[in-house]
């Protein structure tokens, strides 16, 4: 990620993104403090606090769940830090994935620091008793961060294949 324009586009979006994490989780704290339900659409998609402490869909390592997923976002953080160092100038789609995934990481890294609670999730989506686990911004973002980032490896695994054939097929 050399250009200046790179760079911009990893900020601005990672800057959005945290802010945007920050901001609506503390809006929800405030809004939905007595755990009642708001539905937004229907029963479909519904805002209700809960604090997580533990990891994505409900994966806990016991009393140290906080900390040791706290250790592990970092860690994680400093792997992303590279693949952006390592992202070919000009690789927008690559970058922007790049930024989706640490800003949702820092999100909710911040959440962890700030409260023993857990992180803050409150989008609930689904229909009757039939739950997707409940979720956020930073969440949000990781996701579709993660999803983009394996498209743009899986191209160019594919554009790297398709250049040994070329070569192994000239005389």
């Amino acid at each position: 990620m050399a250009s200046a324009a790179d760079r911009r586009l990893f900020w601005g979006t990672a800057a959005a993104i945290v802010v945007a994490d920050i901001a609506t989780k503390l809006i929800a704290e405030a809004l939905l403090a007595r755990h009642v339900p708001v539905a937004v659409i229907g029963d479909f998609v519904q805002l209700r606090l809960v604090y997580n402490q533990c990891a994505a869909f409900g994966v806990c390592l016991g009393a140290y769940s906080r900390w040791i997923f706290f250790a592990l976002a970092i860690a994680a953080l400093f792997v992303l830090g590279s693949m952006v160092r390592a992202a070919a100038p000009g690789d927008r789609f690559r970058i922007g994935a790049l930024a989706l995934v640490c800003a949702g990481a820092v999100g909710n890294v911040i959440d962890r620091i700030r409260s023993s609670l857990g992180v803050v999730d409150f989008i609930d989506v689904g229909i009757g008793s039939a739950r997707w686990p409940t979720f956020n911004v930073a969440d949000s973002a990781i996701t579709v961060g993660a999803i983009a980032l394996a498209v743009s490896l899986w191209l160019e695994g594919r554009s790297q294949e398709r250049t040994k054939e070329a070569r192994a097929a000239e005389p």
